[in-house]
Formats: structure tokens, C-alpha cells, sequence
């Protein structure tokens, strides 16, 4: 059972960590990566036009993100040419049709530890910070904003590059 599984128990925030002989990194914190501002699609822009974008800009992946700011899914460049030449997309559909839906997210005050354990199954983590928002008549909510994408490259340079020998 997955609840018998201490990296599905880290990854879904049970348990905070258990590996006995961690690395130095384990538990700094995922915003020591200084992740650079995303690429934020919104849901109706166009299969083709996501493909350019993401070519131009350079990079694989963009998380689709609706105006009311609820994050619904990730574009990638891969899905998305896949998507298209087998025929379950045309260029002309939003990318909400090539979306994943399914993706973990992770906050900045989280452990590259925990980070760790997502990216052993994932490719990616979103990174989100709650905010609070207040409305005109003073009444607040929580708001998930989309701070970065991030890979395992990304952790792979962090630990590289930091690496106490």
C-alpha cells in the first residue's frame, strides 16, 4: 500500500522526512534554487501558437494557468507535437486539450528533500506560494500563485554546483 511507501508518505506531506542518512541539501528549503519567473499560458491560447511560444522562449514546459489564477495543468512541448501529429489535437485547439492535468506542486518553504521524492516519478514540480486576497467588501482568500517550474536538472545544478565535499 502507497501508505506503506515513505517517499509516496514525504511526497503527499504525512510525513516530513525519513531517510536516516540525508544529504547536506536535504533539508534547505526549495526557494535557495532562485527558480526564474515562469512562462504562464492561459487555457484558451492555440496548440500552434503554445509550440512557438515555448520554442521561442526556449523552453519544454509552461503551466496553463486560467485568469481567476486556478492552475489547470502543464503544457509540454513534447505532449503537444505528439499530441497534434497523431491526430487527438489539431494546431488550432487550445492547449487545454493537451494539457496534464495530473502534476504535484510544491511550495517554497518545502525541503528539496521532499522536492526529491516528487521528481523520482515526475518530471516537474510547480511551484506555488498561497497568498492572501482581500475583495472590495474586506472578506480574504487564499490564492495559489504560480512561482516556477521545476526539474530535476534543476535540483541536479543546484546540488552541483553547492556541493560540500
Amino acid at each position: 500500500s502507497k501508505f506503506l511507501n515513505d517517499k509516496w508518505m514525504i511526497k503527499n506531506g504525512f510525513l516530513n522526512d525519513v531517510q536516516e542518512h540525508k544529504p547536506w541539501w536535504w533539508n534547505i528549503k526549495v526557494q535557495k534554487l532562485n527558480l526564474s519567473a515562469p512562462l504562464i499560458l492561459l487555457p484558451e491560447v492555440s496548440c500552434q501558437k503554445a509550440i512557438e511560444i515555448l520554442q521561442e522562449k526556449g523552453y519544454d514546459q509552461a503551466p496553463v494557468v486560467a485568469e481567476s489564477g486556478l492552475i489547470l495543468g502543464m503544457v509540454t512541448l513534447s505532449n503537444t507535437l505528439t499530441s497534434v501529429l497523431a491526430g487527438n489535437a489539431q494546431f488550432s485547439d487550445p492547449v487545454t486539450k493537451v494539457i496534464y492535468d495530473q502534476f504535484s506542486k510544491i511550495g517554497l518553504e518545502d525541503s528539496l528533500g521532499k522536492l526529491s521524492c516528487i521528481l523520482e516519478n515526475d518530471h516537474f514540480a510547480i511551484v506555488v506560494h498561497e497568498q492572501m486576497q482581500f475583495n472590495g467588501n474586506g472578506s480574504s482568500f487564499m490564492k495559489q500563485m504560480v512561482f516556477g517550474v521545476v526539474t530535476a536538472m534543476d535540483l541536479l545544478t543546484f546540488v552541483s554546483r553547492n556541493d560540500k565535499k
